[in-house]
C-alpha cells in the first residue's frame, strides 16, 4: 500500500463526507447519511487492503486485452471456437445422456418395446385433455369431480356475460 492510494481514497473520503452534509442539508437526513455511508467506502478499501487487489486485478484485466488485440493467434483461438461451437448446434447439440436412460426403463417397465408408446400415469396429468391417449377415469354416466368445479366457473362467467 503506497501513499499515492492513501491520498486518493481518503480524497475520495473526504469529498464525499462534504458532498453528504450538502446533500443532508437539502434533502434531509435520509440521503445524507446514505451518501456518508458510500463516502466511507474508498478509505475502508484502502485500510482492508482492497485497493491492492483492485490494481493487480485491473493490471491482468488490462494485459491479457492488450496482448489479445494484437495476436493474430489468439484470433484463430476465437475463430476454432466458433468453428467447433457450430459443429456442435449442427450435430444437434449436447445428449442428454438420461433421456435415454427414462425412456429405456419406462420401456421396460410398461411391459417391452411394444407399451413404449403408452403414457405412464405421472405423465397423463401434463397432457392436454384434446389427447388421444388421456383415459377417462371413472363410470360411463359418471361426472368427474374436476368438471362439477368447471362447471360452476362456467355458470359464474355466463351471469356476468363474459361466456
Amino acid at each position: 500500500m503506497s501513499a499515492f492510494d492513501f491520498l486518493i481514497c481518503g480524497g475520495l473520503t473526504a469529498v464525499g463526507l462534504v458532498l453528504s452534509w450538502v446533500r443532508y442539508r437539502r434533502k434531509g437526513p435520509r440521503a445524507g447519511v446514505r451518501l456518508a455511508a458510500f463516502s466511507l467506502l474508498p478509505l475502508a478499501a484502502y485500510l482492508t487492503g482492497t485497493v491492492t487487489l483492485i490494481t493487480r486485478i485491473s493490471s491482468a484485466v488490462a494485459g491479457f486485452a492488450s496482448s489479445f488485440v494484437f495476436s493474430p493467434e489468439r484470433y484463430a483461438g476465437i475463430v476454432l471456437a466458433g468453428v467447433a461451437a457450430g459443429l456442435l448446434l449442427i450435430s444437434g447439440g449436447i445428449p442428454l445422456t438420461g433421456r435415454n436412460k427414462r425412456k429405456k426403463a419406462r420401456a421396460a417397465k410398461a411391459g417391452g418395446p411394444a407399451a413404449a408408446g403408452t403414457v405412464a400415469p405421472a405423465e397423463r396429468a401434463q397432457l392436454s385433455p384434446a389427447s388421444p391417449q388421456v383415459a377417462k377415469r371413472g363410470k360411463r354416466g359418471a361426472s368427474d369431480p374436476a368438471d362439477d368445479d368447471l362447471s360452476d366457473v362456467e355458470e359464474i362467467l355466463r351471469r356476468r356475460g363474459i361466456k
